[in-house]
Order: structure tokens, then C-alpha cells, then sequence
């Protein structure tokens, strides 16, 4: 653990350090996060694992989904309190460095919609090369963060990205097939993801 500056240069000279920020409250300071083990969702054909139901669920065109549109109301939504968390790592520091970094075409959104046009999901994420580390998500609805996921992950194998960084290691992801590497390894995949021709749009 380390502080470092909140800056858009900072934080993407982190990540592709393997280093990721959190703050330690919603009014707390910032600090930055190597892990020894890097969690993956994969990418590769056949290794994301979609639960039937949720296929079901994406299939159904319950949801509208939609790519950065919204993405500060995304990661506002992703800092409101939890049922499991009396507070967030997502502070108003962390939300204007990487709102910051959207504007500059570096960290992205996508966003779930029920059929009255409220805001029932979504995530957010920092692109760099191949690679997407993916942030924070939030559901207000039944899947509605899980379809993202899909379409997120979708989105990522069409525009040619090979690497999906979770970061720490989460219950909730093992389902689409989660997997942890050692720091080393991860490094290695990054500077080879990072180098690569690859755009989000």
C-alpha cells in the first residue's frame, strides 16, 4: 500500500504497474493496491462461463444496455451504500479523477435500462491497450450488473482486448469463471496487452 497522487497520468502509470486505487472511505484517503494474486475473468472463446439463467436473462432484451452515456451517474451509483458495506472506496476523489478519465477517452461505462428509462445497472472500467481493469458495478435490478458483464465482455472479444483484470479475488465473479495468477504472470500479460492496437469504440 502506497499514496500516490489522484492525477489521470498517475493513475493510468499505475495500472500498468499492476498498482489500483481505493479510498478508505467515502470521505477517506486515497491509497494504492498491488495484490500478490491478480484475479482474471477470461476472454478466451468457451472460458467465460454465462450461468443459463443469466444467458436466458440477456437473451430476453429485458434490459437496454448502452456504452458510456451515463458514466458519471455509473460511478456514483457504484459508490452508494451497500446492504453487505457500511461504507465505499469510491470517494469523491476517486469519482472526479476517473470521470477525468473518461473525458479523456481512457475509462469507459456501460449501462443497464429498464423499460421505463431508469438506470438499473451498470459498470465501469480504465482501458489501456488490450487490456480493461475493470472497477465497480452496481445492480438495482435482478442481473441487471451481470448483463453488463455479458455485454461487456462481448464487446471486449469483438474489439480485439485479451485481458480482463478484476483485481482482487470476489465470490460473486467465480460463477463467469474467475481466475487468480501471480503478480509476476499478470505483469507479463499486461505489458504484452498494453503494447497492443486496440480501441474501444
Amino acid at each position: 500500500m502506497t499514496v500516490l497522487p489522484m492525477t489521470p497520468l498517475t493513475i493510468l502509470a499505475a495500472y500498468l504497474r499492476g498498482w489500483f486505487p481505493m479510498a478508505d472511505s467515502r470521505n477517506g484517503q486515497v491509497n494504492w493496491y498491488c495484490p500478490k494474486a491478480r484475479a482474471l475473468l477470461p476472454l478466451e472463446a468457451g472460458a467465460f462461463k454465462v450461468p443459463r439463467s443469466l444467458a436466458k436473462r440477456v437473451r430476453s432484451g429485458r434490459y437496454t444496455i448502452t456504452r458510456d452515456t451515463v458514466f458519471e451517474r455509473v460511478i456514483r451509483a457504484c459508490g452508494e451504500p451497500r446492504p453487505y458495506a457500511d461504507d465505499t472506496w469510491i470517494s469523491e476523489e476517486v469519482i472526479r479523477a476517473y470521470t477525468a478519465l473518461h473525458d479523456a477517452g481512457y475509462a469507459h461505462s456501460i449501462e443497464a435500462w429498464d423499460e421505463a428509462g431508469g438506470l438499473v445497472g451498470g459498470l465501469y472500467g480504465v482501458t489501456l491497450g488490450g487490456a480493461f481493469f475493470g472497477e465497480s458495478m452496481f445492480s438495482r435490478a435482478t442481473d441487471a450488473s451481470k448483463v453488463c458483464l455479458v455485454h461487456l465482455v462481448d464487446h471486449l472479444r469483438m474489439r480485439g482486448y485479451v485481458l480482463l483484470d478484476a483485481q482482487m479475488h470476489n465470490e460473486h465473479l467465480e460463477q463467469f469463471g474467475l481466475v487468480e495468477v501471480p503478480l509476476e504472470n499478470y505483469l507479463e500479460q499486461l505489458e504484452d496487452a498494453a503494447l497492443m492496437d486496440v480501441t474501444w469504440e
